[in-house]
């Protein structure tokens, strides 16, 4: 089982056996019994007819138990297919029309959606039940190069891609951190802000399991309760959106709480400030910019330490096995300060989309992935993101893809167009604004009803504005985004919100 993800913990469950894997909600998995349930998982999948390469999908939130069948999975030779339990039985069925999982996972409360998607659930308190017993053997030996998860992803297009990790990738994108930073070396204490079903939540498992770390999972973001788990637990390393420093440095309890255990920090998903970065600053925490996609692993650079707080606005180098470039449309490199789109080449970034060749040939061209973002490299290569060239709305960790939530508006009686662009939003960074024309004033609230039923509730639109002339066009006749951008930039403000 060379360089692969069920080696891994099975090393840490010799080596640090009672060492705390994964804490959920005070609930305590350790190295050992992480190692030991997996193998029951893996044991029950393949007696159920389970073989190398089969999808098995789960759609539930954190638990240990599906941490548990997610290592089940992998080690039985399966391909992990999470599913966002916000979505609506549409959304679930277009991705399992993709992926057709032989068997689906999920928590009782998701099962009609799931039904409604044409799929009959399995009860994931069947693994939890697994939890205890005599050790199992698993005959399958995973192969480094074989697929261990396909993870949705919202891009430029309107359904989301599946972007595929095999156990080599995913291992070599945590050695890739764990040479670049010893503060996530064994032993060290993460909080995981995100669910499992989302890249950032099955990397950040995968990534710190690898590493030997343990994980404090949080199944909600809440400021106070974020920060005394900081100090209580003596935590080590802390990533987050720069939204959730903000709320944490406005508690009254910022200024005396205890943050001397922090050693890595990071914020990624938007600019920090720099007003931001001196008041975390004052309380001794450099907090490090980050840049990163999920077709790249997660993280592809991490602004040095030493010079985080003179730049910043700045990213960074890439990785210690991760290469950057800007480049120009015709693949040629910038001059410094020169802006074009970031390139980015690694042994831990994707194999490619699920059962898409057309679209991995257009990322992945001769070894370089190209990202459809914007950046600037300095005289020194340090990476400054500019802007995203994919139309990408970042709520929270969430990634919404604007095309897909034009897509359902536009199913609506009475829209004859409509953009989606993103407004500011206080607790979240962004959130869709969506702007329609029609012969006619719709009824908002029933649009709204209409998205509902289609889209999950992050991706519903906050606000709307009506226009009753047609929107602004390119002179190639497309709709115009970065018109509609600067006509409504600031509407939100006057705007009643719809949710």
């Amino acid at each position: 089982m060379a360089q692969t993800l069920p080696a891994a913990i099975a090393w840490w469950a010799r080596m640090r056996p009672d060492q705390a894997a994964v804490v959920l909600e005070g609930d305590t998995l350790t190295y050992a019994a992480w190692h030991d349930w997996s193998g029951r998982v893996a044991a029950l999948l393949v007696a159920g007819g389970l073989a190398p390469g089969d999808r098995v999908a789960i759609c539930a939130t954190n638990s240990l138990a599906y941490v548990a069948l997610i290592l089940g999975i992998i080690r039985a030779g399966g391909i992990v297919a999470p599913i966002n339990f916000r979505y609506t039985a549409r959304e679930i069925a277009e991705l399992t029309d993709t992926a057709e999982p032989s068997r689906i996972f999920a928590m009782p409360e998701y099962f009609d959606k799931i039904a409604a998607a044409g799929h009959a659930p399995d009860d994931i308190a069947v693994i939890a039940a697994l939890r205890h017993g005599e050790p199992a053997n698993v005959a399958h030996d995973p192969v480094p190069d074989a697929p261990v998860v396909i993870i949705a992803t919202s891009g430029s297009t309107a359904k989301p891609k599946g972007v595929v990790f095999t156990n080599r990738s995913m291992t070599a994108y945590a050695a890739n951190w764990a040479v670049e930073s010893t503060a996530s070396a064994a032993g060290a204490r993460v909080i995981c802000l995100a669910p499992l079903n989302t890249s950032a939540g099955f990397v950040q498992l995968m990534h710190y399991g690898v590493q030997g770390c343990t994980i404090f999972m949080v199944p909600q973001f809440v400021p106070l309760e974020a920060l005394r788990l900081i100090e209580e637990q003596r935590i080590t390393c802390f990533g987050a959106v720069p939204a959730f420093f903000e709320f944490i440095a406005a508690l009254p309890e910022f200024a005396a709480a205890d943050l001397s255990s922090l050693r890595l920090v990071t914020a990624g998903g938007a600019r920090v400030s720099r007003q931001l970065s001196e008041t975390w600053a004052a309380r001794g925490i450099v907090i490090r910019q980050i840049y990163g996609q999920t077709e790249v692993g997660g993280n592809a650079t991490m602004m040095p330490e030493h010079l985080a707080a003179a730049a910043p606005d700045k990213c960074g180098w890439g990785g210690v096995f991760l290469d950057i470039r800007v480049v120009r449309p015709d693949g040629s490199d910038c001059d410094p300060g020169e802006r074009g789109e970031i390139l980015m080449r690694s042994p831990g970034m994707m194999a490619g989309y699920w059962r898409n060749p057309e679209e991995t040939a257009r990322t992945i061209r001769a070894g370089w992935l190209w990202s459809g973002d914007i950046g600037v490299l300095d005289e020194h290569g340090m990476l400054t993101f500019i802007d995203r060239m994919k139309d990408l709305i970042i709520s929270g960790c969430l990634n919404i893809a604007a095309a897909e939530v034009e897509a359902v508006i536009a199913e609506f009686p009475g829209i004859s167009e409509v953009l989606v662009i993103a407004a500011p939003d206080a607790k979240f960074g962004e959130t869709p604004f969506a702007v329609i024309h029609g012969p006619v004033e719709i009824d908002v609230a029933a649009l709204i009803r209409h998205c509902d039923a289609n889209l999950s509730n992050y991706k519903v639109p906050r606000f709307v504005a009506f226009s009753a002339e047609p929107l602004p066009r390119l002179a190639t006749g497309k709709l115009s985004k970065p018109a509609v951008r600067q006509i409504y930039a600031g509407a939100h403000a006057h705007l009643p919100r719809v949710r």
